[in-house]
């Protein structure tokens, strides 16, 4: 479509998609083109540090889940 030049209805066609779908991921991939690399570089940053945040909950959640299931050992005996 951009590079051949071709309408969307022929290339959804051609790949056995629908119109709609094969529309939707072009519109998806010029509003991506238009994000300057300083926007990719802060939201790089923000999910890094999202995903950091993420993984030390984890790591406390499985923490509390292990002394809670040896404290509930004398309970059950």
């Amino acid at each position: 479509m951009t590079e051949s030049g071709k309408p969307v209805p022929e290339v959804a066609k051609d790949l056995g998609i629908n119109e709609t779908t094969l529309a939707s991921w072009v519109s998806r991939a010029k509003r991506a083109e238009k994000h300057t690399s300083e926007d990719r570089d802060e939201l790089i940053a923000r999910l890094t540090a999202e995903n950091a945040a993420l993984e030390k909950e984890n790591k406390e959640l499985v923490m509390e889940r292990h002394f809670l299931k040896r404290c509930m050992v004398p309970w059950v005996k």
